[in-house]
């Protein structure tokens, strides 16, 4: 005898319903994980603030480490120093404040150059006025946790070749305190199949038993030389010390995507041969005319002050250890710390296709052409030509009525009255 078995309707709906809403049910566990994060991390009963340092026109996120359960958004703000009176609110009170990085530039204001995503604060080219505190709370005013933030300024690199047989700074030691250089991984190398070469980034810390309690270090009595923790007596000694950048030279062989067939193969090996650029029909070129005398700056796409960034001039390499700012103080092309490169007073024999390498890889090309500026017949309703219009009658004005001025004063000093 067979068993049939017959579902219930109310059962049936049940079952479809867990079955459409199986990626819903995925999707709300993957934000439970997350919240158990807070649930994991009480907030402490004091606010206290974590050290952290960057180098300047880096961008940096702060994770709002802690928050009470039923919190759903928060707001970020910003004090310059301990009990500053002025504080700048980082939010649309609603925490979901989005910034493309690609349109951030040098000089913006901070309220420009932030992002709120999932509680954390992300801050974009940071400059050394970005240094402070960074606290995570709510529009009503509750502080949850709090951040140091010490950003040092690139200007002020000292920079270390270590082909030039060249070395970091030494610690300096007292008795109260010691300050050295922590210096970070070294990047990955800049080129492939040529000599390439490496950085490694540098901060200044300093380590003390005399630092203020209420910041928490990643080491105990260890802190940054733009922290807040430090007494005031000991920011007079470090002031001098400056961030530092360690480079070397690296050779690495290119990771072939794509295998050529053996008659490109052989063309490129030719052409690498007599010392032109490989082909490279499969990065994007860009062109840009550039008025003659006139300053450029160009960046690598997608790249930041933390890549291993290279620069080539058709098949010429622009190696750091040549033209890396304050190698050479008279230098008219250059790269910065920032990875930018830098062409002042464009002269002719600047055009030609610059290539950028990000992390190893050919990514992008410039054609860059340099002209003279064609002359232009301007009319009454230019802006420019109006400017120069007033400022000649205003100059007019000004002498005709010194002239009279000067005049009448020999004419009275002649014939005085009476006479």
């Amino acid at each position: 005898m067979e068993t049939v078995l017959v579902a219930h309707p109310i059962a049936g709906l049940i079952v479809i319903a867990i079955l459409f809403s199986s990626t819903g049910i995925l999707n709300a566990f993957d934000i439970m994980e997350k919240e158990d994060v807070f649930k994991r991390t009480p907030c402490p009963a004091f606010l206290m603030f974590e050290n952290a340092a960057y180098l300047a026109e880096m961008s940096f996120e702060l994770p709002c480490n802690c928050k009470p359960e039923e919190v759903s958004s928060v707001v970020w703000y910003f004090q310059k120093g301990m009990g500053s009176q002025q504080t700048k609110v980082l939010t649309d009170f609603d925490g979901t404040m989005v910034v493309d990085s690609t349109h951030i530039k040098v000089g913006m204001d901070m309220l420009r150059r932030f992002s709120i995503r999932m509680f954390s604060l992300i801050v974009f080219r940071v400059q050394v006025e970005d240094s402070g505190h960074y606290i995570c709370g709510t529009k009503k005013g509750d502080f949850f946790y709090g951040y140091d933030v010490d950003v040092q300024a690139s200007k002020r690199i000292s920079v270390a070749f270590t082909d030039e047989n060249q070395h970091p700074n030494k610690d300096k030691e007292e008795k109260h305190y010691k300050i050295f250089t922590v210096f970070w991984d070294w990047t990955r190398c800049n080129r492939c199949d040529v000599r390439g070469e490496q950085r490694r980034i540098g901060l200044c810390y300093i380590k003390s038993s005399h630092l203020i309690r209420r910041y928490r270090t990643a080491t105990a009595e260890v802190a940054s030389c733009g922290s807040e923790s430090i007494p005031k007596q000991f920011k007079r000694v470090i002031k001098n010390r400056k961030p530092e950048i360690v480079i070397r030279s690296c050779s690495v062989p290119c990771i072939r995507k794509t295998t050529a067939s053996e008659g490109e193969e052989s063309i490129s090996d030719v052409i690498s041969q007599i010392g032109e650029m490989p082909w490279v029909s499969n990065i994007p070129i860009q062109f840009h005319k550039q008025r003659l005398g006139t300053d450029l700056i160009i960046s690598c796409p997608g790249a930041r002050p933390e890549h291993a960034v290279a620069w080539d001039k058709d098949s010429t390499r622009l190696y750091l250890t040549r033209f890396l700012t304050g190698v050479n103080k008279s230098m008219r092309v250059f790269i910065d710390y920032g990875n930018h490169l830098h062409i002042r007073f464009a002269q002719l024999s600047d055009r030609g296709i610059y290539f950028c390498w990000r992390e190893g890889e050919l990514v992008a090309g410039f054609r860059l052409t340099v002209m003279y500026e064609s002359r232009r017949q301007r009319s009454f309703d230019d802006p420019e030509a109006q400017y120069a219009i007033k400022t000649i009658f205003i100059f007019y004005i000004l002498l005709t009525f010194i002239f009279v001025t000067v005049h009448g004063v020999r004419t009275g000093e002649c014939c005085p009255p009476g006479v």
